[in-house]
């Protein structure tokens, strides 16, 4: 089986959907969630994130919430967004960073609504992954859990990563919620970038 790297950041509901989806591939890829901090992506590459362009940020809370409701998702908008993901980042880290860890925190967030660095939610997220606010705390102040986050940056910028979602799968990135069908059938045709019109992609000027 092959081994795939899972990049997402809380604070994405785009990366709360598709992450509904990951056991869409557990008879191809053996996924390796790797939480990262989106805003150092849009710093590294110079953009912004849909929540920072006025126009685009209403349009893209819409879409979210439509896809959501048309696939029967529950979804419920934080009351603040975005907010800053650090916090609840290193609790993932701390927590193991395993499948059931992932899906509390994004049910606590996307699900239920909590902000995720309102410290009156900090309690529901520690609870959510079985720790004590306390042994969270101690956890998430430790120089290898900031060095984890870190370095899941750093790792998915020098493999081109620019924005999250992204799934890593055989050096390809397929970037974003919509990209999820065109990574299964890749999985399905791992030829599917080789056919002439594919290639002729690559070619193509700046």
């Amino acid at each position: 089986m092959k081994s795939a790297k899972w990049y997402f950041d809380f604070v994405s509901p785009f990366a709360y959907l598709q992450n509904l989806r990951l056991d869409e591939f557990s008879a191809h890829l053996k996924i390796d969630r790797k939480p990262l901090l989106f805003a150092g992506l849009l710093k590294h590459w110079d953009s912004k994130g849909p929540a920072e362009l006025t126009p685009k940020r209403l349009f893209t809370y819409r879409h979210v919430q439509w896809m959501a409701d048309r696939l029967d998702i529950p979804l419920y908008f934080p009351e603040r967004h975005p907010f800053n993901p650090i916090p609840i980042l290193r609790l993932c880290i701390a927590a193991g960073s395993s499948k059931k860890t992932v899906d509390s925190i994004f049910k606590c967030i996307w699900e239920e609504g909590l902000v995720g660095d309102d410290p009156e939610n900090w309690n529901a997220f520690c609870s959510a992954v079985g720790l004590s606010v306390s042994e969270a705390n101690e956890l998430i102040s430790k120089t290898e859990i900031k060095s984890e986050l870190k370095l899941n940056g750093e790792n998915a910028i020098e493999q081109g990563v620019y924005g999250v979602p992204t799934l890593l799968v055989d050096g390809h990135l397929f970037w974003g919620y919509d990209s999820t069908n065109l990574a299964l059938d890749y999985l399905v045709n791992p030829g599917l970038f080789d056919s002439p019109n594919m290639k002729r992609l690559e070619a193509l000027p700046d």
